[in-house]
Parts: structure tokens; C-alpha cells; sequence
């Protein structure tokens, strides 16, 4: 029997609790993932990584439990750790675009599960500042690394946009302010 839309569900399991993902974010939230997404897609061309975009359920504790999340963009490059729609493995690189569903979420509980699991950048997105966290894990813990809030008026003082970001594992993959936030207002 076909899924009828209103069957369909996304959802995260973290610590035996489901999450409702639903009902989807606002348009911005998809551009920012997408903006992020295609850079990386094209970056890693040619190379034994992937990127996943709010598609891959990653199972950050596979041997204990069933708990899973679902980034919003992550990098894999083991892909033996590849089942089905699940990765069990360790992504290089996890951006969390936040909504106001997931935001706490996205800043504390996730923020915990992506250190705990060693994931050395970590990216918490906001749409709506047109901010960008950056962390990076050092001796085991996140530290914020880097802290943008897009000015795109070229007349401002602390104009931005065309300030690079470089994926620190990854370092032929670079993006601008501007890029990350293309066609958000």
C-alpha cells in the first residue's frame, strides 16, 4: 500500500525518545542546506567522500542502541559504514540548520551527540540572522572557532560578504558568507 503524504513522518530518535520533524521548516531553511550542499557536492568531486543532505539517518551509537538523527548536510567518507538509509560511522564535517522546532535541540543535545561522537567541524546555521557557528573539536570538546553574522550592504561598516569559510578537513572546499545565505532575505 503506497504512503499517502499525510503518512509520512520525519522523525529523529535520541536517547530512545522520537522527535517529530514535522511539519517541515520554512524555504530558507532548504536554500541555506541546498547552497551548502551543492559547494560541497562539487568539492568533493572525485574523492572517495559523499555528501548527504536531510537524507541519511546517522546511528551515533549503533552498537548500544537505535537512536539516530538526520542532519541536515553531512560529510562521509567511510562508506563501508553505509546501510540502507543509515551511516554508522564517524562524517567529517555535520551542519545543523536551525528552525524554531530544532534550535535548542540543534544547540544543545546534537551539539553533545556530534562532540561525543568525534566529529572534528560541526556548523550551526540560523536562515533567519544569517549567522554561522563554526566549531572545531580540540581535546574532545567544541570550541567556537568562528562566528559570522552576514552584512551584505557594501555601505556598512562591518560588511562581510565576501569573507571565505574553508572546510578545515577539507581545505579545496571554500565558500563566501554570501554564497551560504544565496536567496535568503
Amino acid at each position: 500500500m503506497p504512503l499517502l503524504k499525510e503518512d509520512y513522518r520525519k522523525e529523529e530518535k535520541i536517547n530512545g525518545v522520537i522527535y517529530a520533524m514535522s511539519p517541515s521548516p520554512n524555504y530558507q531553511h532548504g536554500i541555506v542546506d541546498g547552497n551548502i550542499y551543492s559547494i560541497i557536492k562539487s568539492g568533493l568531486k572525485g574523492s572517495l567522500c559523499l555528501p548527504f543532505m536531510e537524507n541519511l539517518d546517522y546511528k551515533y551509537q549503533a552498537q548500544e542502541n537505535d537512536d539516530y538523527v538526520i542532519p541536515d548536510v553531512m560529510i562521509v567518507c567511510d562508506r563501508k559504514h553505509l546501510k540502507g538509509g543509515s551511516y554508522i560511522g564517524t562524517p567529517r564535517f555535520i551542519v545543523e540548520t536551525l528552525s524554531p522546532a530544532t534550535a535548542l535541540r540543534d544547540r544543545t543535545v546534537k551539539k553533545d551527540i556530534y562532540q561525543n561522537a568525534g566529529i572534528e567541524e560541526y556548523w550551526i546555521v540560523s536562515p533567519k540572522e544569517r549567522a554561522v557557528e563554526i566549531y572545531y573539536l580540540e581535546d574532545g570538546k567544541y570550541e567556537l572557532k568562528y562566528s559570522y553574522v552576514l552584512q551584505d550592504d557594501p555601505e556598512e561598516e562591518h560588511y562581510n560578504a565576501d569573507t571565505v569559510v574553508t572546510l578545515k578537513e577539507f581545505p579545496n572546499i571554500t565558500m563566501t558568507l554570501a554564497d551560504i545565505f544565496e536567496n535568503v532575505e
